[in-house]
């Protein structure tokens, strides 16, 4: 798996580098800005893309306009998005054009290893990565009006909260301290009282994430 490293701090780069490595990615170019980045991916074609939201020159959303620029020309390249503060509009955005291969993590996640390769992994291979800060920022928005998530118990909602997040059943049932069982069960309910139409397991998922993070139809 090849992948591809925009981050203008050139400390949390090289420590970046080491831990895809570690990861089993091969690290085929280093980028300090998004012109640099959108070159890189088009001569490469990663695997995976690790982006900092604000990059030279403004710091603003640099990295997020180049990320969704990645997800329309090459979208078989994943995109992990890694940013100082909790914005929780850009995991948003990127969920809107594509619904797999798509990460949103706070950098401070770089510091568990073990559990930002695993996010790496998940994300390479078409999972979905959010940051339980920018789940937990998206709950606190919610209120007012008629939604379906109200429909949902506070158990139902933690569960989609951790789907959110990119977790798999049974890394739900290890967070919740219950069994699979019992997350499939809350998973079914909570397509049902989403009104979302019978389909395969996987995109039924993401269509009840993008209904979660949008408020609105999925």
């Amino acid at each position: 798996m090849r992948a591809v490293i925009a981050e203008d701090s050139v400390l949390l780069r090289i420590g970046l580098v080491k831990v895809l490595e570690m990861a089993g990615f091969d690290v085929a170019a280093e980028a300090g800005d998004a012109d640099s980045l959108l070159k890189a991916v088009e001569d490469h074609r990663p695997t995976l893309a690790l982006v900092d939201v604000r990059m030279p020159p403004g710091f603003t959303d640099e990295g997020v306009r180049a990320a969704l620029m990645i997800r329309q020309q090459w979208p078989d390249t994943a995109v992990l998005l890694l940013s100082q503060y909790v914005e929780e509009r850009y995991a948003a955005d990127l969920l809107a054009t594509q619904t797999g291969g798509i990460g949103y993590l706070l950098k401070q996640r770089v510091a568990d290893v073990e559990e930002f390769i695993d996010a790496l992994k998940r994300v390479a291979s078409g999972g979905t990565a959010l940051d339980p800060q920018v789940v937990a920022q998206l709950l606190l928005r919610r209120g007012g009006g008629p939604d379906p998530l109200e429909r949902l118990t506070p158990r139902e909602r933690e569960v989609l909260a951790l789907m959110a997040e990119g977790r798999s059943n049974a890394g739900i049932a290890a967070e919740l301290v219950v069994s699979e069982s019992a997350v499939a069960k809350h998973i079914n309910n909570i397509f049902a009282k989403l009104d979302l139409p019978v389909a395969d397991g996987d995109h039924r998922r993401v269509l009840a994430v993008l209904r979660f993070l949008d408020g609105g139809p999925a």
